[in-house]
């Protein structure tokens, strides 16, 4: 039975001189999990808009061709009408909350559709149970971390039983154990019930072994088909793919259980890389020692010491409420901090970054939150791009410059709100790129972007750091860890349990391991590192 249909179906922005999707057919059957890819700015969010009626009812613009779902035309229907069918869930969960804490969010769309309070009873348990969020029941939806809200955000739609559930980047915020769990608990929708997922997602590496189905949107055009197939020449492409399609395999690998099947001969050559000799330490640019923050009752950073050297990448790595958040907003001065100290610089230049005033600490100690859109408020792209270069007293142009580095072709003239979730990142990197401040810490940073952003966004870090400035970046992307950090720092519990080198913490862990690692072994990370090791062609 086909759950989604579009029939000829084009959208046009308002003063859009191109249509964001053009003439699209697509057809999906029911209880098929389908994975949407594509370049960031493709209109991957766009295509899912168009399933729930938010395309054109809430951005605007023009649609034309049909889109039906379930028998229901979209044109007809308000996305309210259309709230018992169609379950979405953002790429923003905080902004969708509507209640205070985690229990009533799950029962609040249920009391919507007047469901009996013994249904929604049982219904809200169920929820907790899947998603592994019991403990968090009666917590406040604002003190969660970032990953817990995703979570909750899932289970609020799942609770009123949709038969088509929409996801727009479910585990960009999710560190790689949580991201399994969620995406098993996705995958029995999906057998067990039969329920239609559609998925967007830039880490592709996390959802495409278990999709039925990859939709490439490119150019305003969609391609759909079996996903190695899709995947031979998609735009995108997580690591385990790019080996594919660098030794030419066949059929082409979509997990490391594939890929590590059809790699024996390449496995038995790799020399073991060994991890570079420690070279002497530049100076220490910001010093920590004891650093606690507590929130209430609960201790989010537990006396932590930690340094951050000149020319060095970290990356702040651990599961989801480990305390990393936390300790970054501590340690750039604006965050609270319970205990400890925290110097930047050293002899006679040394200061608290916290005495400083916001101006000031922009300059030496910039940071990037989870939520790029609190740093944008001015109304189009060039005006924050010329604002910036003002403020720093940077030549006109340098943030534009940097901006077209990461993501290029953005329209200066169009407004923040109206750019993507990874452009907005990608913007706000712009923005504070361009202080060139001493330290520069970002949270998240790749939410939202595509593997050839990253690439980019690695370069540009990489440059920082080569010209003296330490970079620290909290994350749970393993990927991009791989190809941009010298160091890796984990914390569990508000503590810190691991700091090493890059190649030593992340090989030790099956959770942070990238996949070209599981696949050969041998201190290979990247695919850099294979095409250094093998040749640019097998």
């Amino acid at each position: 039975m086909t759950a989604i249909e579009l029939r000829d179906v084009s959208v046009t922005y308002a003063d859009a001189v191109e249509p964001v999707l053009r003439e699209v057919d697509l057809s999906i059957s029911e209880g098929e999990l389908v994975l949407v890819v594509g370049r960031t700015g493709s209109g991957k969010s766009t295509l899912l808009g168009l399933l729930n009626g938010l395309v054109p009812y809430s951005t605007g613009g023009t649609v034309t061709g049909t889109v039906t779902v379930h028998g229901r035309e979209t044109s007809a229907h308000r996305p309210r009408d259309l709230a018992d069918l169609v379950g979405v869930v953002g790429q923003d969960p905080l902004a969708g909350f509507v209640t205070d804490t985690v229990e009533e969010e799950l029962a609040y769309g249920m009391e919507q559709l007047g469901l009996p309070p013994e249904v929604m009873r049982k219904r809200v348990e169920e929820t907790l149970d899947l998603l592994g969020i019991a403990e968090l029941r009666d917590a406040p939806l604002a003190d969660l971390s970032g990953g817990q809200q995703q979570r909750v955000a899932i289970g609020a739609v799942l609770t009123a039983h949709p038969k088509v559930l929409v996801l727009d980047e479910p585990t960009s915020a999710l560190d790689p154990t949580g991201a399994e769990e969620v995406l098993a608990a996705i995958t029995r929708l999906v057998h067990d019930l039969g329920i239609t997922v559609v998925v967007a997602e830039h880490r592709v590496e996390r959802v495409l072994a278990y999709a039925d189905r990859v939709v490439h949107v490119v150019d305003g055009a969609v391609e759909s088909g079996e996903p190695a197939a899709v995947m031979r020449t998609a735009t995108v492409a997580p690591p385990v793919v790019e080996l594919g399609r660098w030794a030419d395999w066949s059929p082409l690998p979509l997990s490391v259980r594939d890929a590590r099947r059809l790699a024996g001969d390449l496995q038995s050559s790799v020399v073991e890389v060994q991890a570079p000799q420690r070279l002497p330490r530049n100076p220490i640019v910001l010093s920590a020692r004891s650093v606690s923050v507590r929130h209430g009752d609960l201790v989010a950073v537990r006396e932590v010491d930690l340094d951050l050297y000149a020319g060095e990448v970290v990356a702040l790595m651990g599961r989801n409420g480990a305390g990393k958040s936390s300790l970054l907003w501590a340690l750039q001065g604006s965050g609270r901090r319970s205990g400890g100290s925290v110097t930047l610089g050293g002899g006679d230049d040394a200061v608290d970054p916290g005495d400083l005033a916001p101006a000031v600490r922009r300059t030496r100690v910039g940071l990037v939150p989870q939520t790029p859109t609190d740093l944008l408020y001015l109304s189009t792209v060039g005006a924050e791009c010329a604002q910036a270069d003002t403020e720093t007293r940077s030549a006109p142009g340098t943030c534009r410059e940097l901006l077209d580095r990461i993501l290029p072709d953005i329209d200066p003239a169009t407004h923040p709100r109206d750019l993507s979730e990874g452009q907005r990142l990608g913007l706000v990197l712009a923005v504070q790129l361009t202080a060139r401040p001493d330290v520069l810490m970002l949270d998240e940073p790749t939410r939202g972007l595509d593997y050839q952003g990253k690439a980019a966004l690695a370069e540009v870090l990489r440059g920082l750091a080569d010209d003296g400035h330490a970079v620290l970046l909290s994350t749970h992307d393993v990927e991009f860890t791989a190809i941009v950090a010298d160091r890796v720092v984990v914390m569990a519990g508000g503590e810190i349990v691991a700091d090493g080198p890059t190649r030593d913490v992340v090989t030790s862990s099956p959770a942070f391991a990238p996949q070209i690692s599981k696949v050969l072994g041998g201190g290979l990370l990247a695919m850099d590192d294979v095409v250094r090791a093998f040749g640019e062609r097998r």
